[in-house]
């Protein structure tokens, strides 16, 4: 694969979540900034995009809240990663929004892919709880269907504790009440 000018070596001084808005016209949909460095999502599975899908049609958030897909959270001047779902204070959002910051966000919800094992089991747990968002979901294949792993930031230490791992059947608490039929069909209809 060959990268276009822009992207290397990159700016002096390295890349800043601010540049994100600024990318040129031909940069890739999807880009997230971690550690400095831009991260450009591989194609995403069908498994993928049908559990992100699932998950924004069945939540079911009090008023004040909204579910999104595929925004970034500004948590740094070097850290800029695009959680799969978002629920997010509707106050926060308006027509030009291309980001949030963390005190605007109440859940992000990543969907594992082969490629993100590493950023989406570690590194970006760290970062979310180090930002004090309260909730994180994360959400795994077996053997086709999802397996939901959740967490809630214990605010003492700033760091997520496992609150449950589910399959078949997602029902938690996180603020407001969740029921979701993890029981995705193949093809889902």
């Amino acid at each position: 694969m060959t990268l276009p000018e822009w992207f290397y070596p990159g700016p002096p001084g390295g890349w800043t979540a601010d540049m994100l808005d600024h990318l040129p016209p031909d940069a890739p949909r999807h880009v997230e900034l971690i550690d400095g460095s831009l991260i450009m999502m591989s194609p995403q599975t069908a498994f993928h995009l049908y559990a992100i899908d699932l998950l924004r049609a069945s939540l079911n958030p009090p008023e004040h809240l909204a579910v999104l897909r595929e925004m970034t959270v500004t948590l740094g001047l070097r850290q800029r990663p695009e959680p799969d779902i978002l629920v997010v204070k509707k106050s926060a959002i308006s027509a030009k929004t291309t980001t949030f910051k963390p005190e605007d966000v109440h859940l992000v919800a990543e969907v594992v892919s082969d490629e993100s094992i590493e950023r989406d089991r570690t590194t970006k747990p760290i970062k979310y709880s180090n930002a004090g968002i309260k909730y994180f979901w994360r959400i795994e294949q077996e053997e086709g269907l999802p397996v939901v792993y959740t967490f809630e930031l214990e605010p003492a230490v700033k760091a997520y504790v496992p609150t449950g791992i589910f399959r078949k059947r997602l029902q938690t608490d996180i603020g407001f009440n969740v029921d979701i039929d993890l029981d995705l069909k193949w093809p889902p209809v």
